[in-house]
């Protein structure tokens, strides 16, 4: 079968740098089945295991570099690419900032291990201007320990994978195919998935020249920011004002969101995600007049409103 197997064995350090670096920087082209078969071969010696090490040490720490860079340099709006781009919009960022905001800096360590966080947290860590030397430790020990594993895992279990191998050697060109559809598969629902989650967002918006208005008119509207404490600590930009609720604590202070004004909600994610999210919650507690702010934060300053 010419595929994954063939290439690590003909290519090896070349061909997990690669996988490994191209995972990192955000496609989805998972690396740990390369590094499992990797160590398998390795523990034939058709592979050294500390140049396979190596080489996904360097490109984990290229792509994280790389992210984390940008992410100081360029904070939110880093962010909101990620956002844009991830096959799972706006819950990639928040689990990101929630890991974030309960374990701090350790959460570099584990992110690695958590589907959705590895590209996401790198980025989130620079744009709240962790330090250069901070991220290398502690991003780099979780780095040591997601290249470690697989590796040793497909060493450990060198004959069962080699049993795998020669089961897809078998089948040849249809195993490859099935591998390929297989991811394939995986993108096309993942690409559904965002679609339902934007459409299942459809409410009404109010745009900042609206809000402005009521403003105007003595309407006293109440503005809530929803971002998180780790997305208000990365951009510390805000409307002047505005409460500031974290989506999980909606329910325990509706107290402070009276039902005879208009409440507006915003965040800085791509489609007012999350505060749509929270609109169409408290609409389900019986609340009308509630409506997400169209474009956000970045909306409200661009449009000179002070």
């Amino acid at each position: 079968m010419e595929g994954l197997v063939d290439l690590v064995a003909r290519h090896g350090v070349a061909i997990v740098f690669f996988n490994v670096l191209v995972e990192q920087v955000g496609l989805p082209v998972p690396a740990v089945p390369t590094l499992i078969v990797a160590g398998a071969l390795a523990a034939n010696g058709q592979l050294s295991t500390p140049a396979i090490f190596v080489a996904s040490v360097i490109a984990c720490y290229i792509g994280d570099g790389l992210w984390f860079a940008g992410g100081r340099i360029y904070g939110h709006r880093v962010m909101k690419l990620l956002c844009r781009i991830s096959l799972s919009p706006d819950s990639c960022v928040r689990q990101s900032e929630y890991h974030f905001g309960r374990w701090g800096k350790a959460a570099l360590v584990v992110s690695k291990f958590v589907p959705g966080l590895s590209a996401v947290t790198p980025p989130l860590a620079g744009a709240m201007r962790m330090s250069w030397p901070s991220f290398i430790v502690l991003n780099g020990a979780g780095i040591l320990l997601w290249s470690a594993i697989p590796i040793g895992a497909g060493m450990l279990f060198n004959d069962q994978i080699g049993e795998i191998i020669a089961l897809l050697e078998r089948y040849g060109a249809m195993a490859g195919s099935l591998l390929v559809a297989a991811l394939a598969a995986y993108i096309a629902f993942k690409w559904w998935e965002r679609r339902r989650f934007y459409r299942a967002l459809r409410l009404a918006r109010i745009t900042v020249e609206e809000l402005r208005g009521l403003h105007e008119r003595g309407k006293r509207p109440v503005v809530v920011d929803v971002r998180s404490a780790v997305a208000r600590k990365a951009d510390a930009r805000s409307i002047p004002g505005a409460l500031t609720i974290d989506p999980g604590e909606i329910e325990a202070r509706l107290g402070e969101l009276p039902r005879d004004r208009e409440i507006v909600f915003y965040c800085s994610c791509p489609n007012e995600a999350s505060a749509a999210q929270v609109a169409k919650q408290i609409v389900q507690l019986g609340y009308t007049r509630v409506r997400p702010l169209a474009g956000g934060l970045d909306a409200w300053f661009h449009s000179g409103v002070t």
